[in-house]
């Protein structure tokens, strides 16, 4: 299937279902993760998500669990498909907060599982500085590095919430101009929600990130580590390329403009 993504290959079983098949053994360890939680959170949730049908084991010379899911209808976002940005910023966000609002007891912490997502972000410091060096001379590493350091310092001390980990436009499912799904947990976990706000820089910009902020209502520390989550992606998108010896990625290119441009503002 066709934006499909890394962790998993995906294929259609007639018209009502999907199977999911993890690509490798580190993105394996979600399957029992999705099957036990994404039932519990989805009837929580204002928007559609995947829900597990059944749990497949290894044989045939796969070595690795799978899942057999529901279809949900819809098409990846894209500025072509979405009606209005802000309108869409404003549901993402309000699913968001009901997905805060779910109990977190037992959910998994941050792990092996989801990459860390919803730890510290200091998880990432080393391959940040490392993209910083490789793109000097190519991006303003100065400013980059300036709000890095904020974002690392920017403190997180309250309670663990539900987060989804991965909150990007092949993610969120499009139909009739409005956001109508949220698909691919795999990431997901209880612990800061800061990753999930990445999203304000990757897809928004103006009044639909000020609607965005304004929907979650999250204090300017979160929305720092917000950033540097942002941020990190974007420059190791940048860096992975520049290593390979391709030009940087438009999109990742972009989402530092909007990181740059946002911060130098609100400072």
């Amino acid at each position: 299937m066709a934006n499909e993504g890394w962790d998993n290959r995906t294929f259609r079983l007639g018209d009502e279902m999907l199977v999911r098949l993890p690509s490798a053994a580190p993105y394996a360890l979600a399957v029992d993760k999705e099957q036990r939680w994404l039932p519990i959170l989805a009837p929580q949730l204002p928007l559609s998500i995947p829900v597990p049908l059944a749990q497949g084991s290894p044989g045939e010379g796969y070595p690795h669990e799978w899942s057999v899911y529901g279809w949900l209808r819809g098409e990846p976002a894209s500025p072509a498909n979405i009606a209005s940005l802000t309108d869409f910023a404003t549901d993402l966000a309000a699913f968001l907060v009901a997905l805060q609002g779910v109990d977190p007891t037992d959910a998994p912490p941050p792990g092996q599982h989801n990459w860390f997502r919803g730890g510290p972000l200091a998880a990432y410091d080393k391959v940040t500085r490392s993209s910083l060096a490789t793109l000097q001379g190519r991006v303003d590493t100065e400013l980059a590095l300036q709000i890095w350091r904020s974002a690392l310092r920017a403190p997180w001390d309250e309670r663990v919430v539900w987060f989804h980990g991965d909150v990007a436009h092949g993610n969120l499912l499009v139909q009739d101009g409005a956001l109508a799904a949220v698909i691919d947990f795999g990431t997901c976990g209880v612990g800061d929600p800061a990753c999930d706000m990445a999203v304000a820089w990757t897809m928004f910009s103006g009044e639909s990130r000020s609607a965005f902020r304004d929907t979650l209502s999250v204090n300017s520390a979160t929305w720092a580590r917000g950033r540097g989550w942002a941020l990190w992606k974007a420059l190791a998108g940048c860096a992975g390329a520049v290593r390979d010896g391709e030009p940087e990625p438009a999109d990742a290119l972009r989402t530092l403009d909007q990181i740059f441009t946002e911060y130098q503002q609100s400072s």
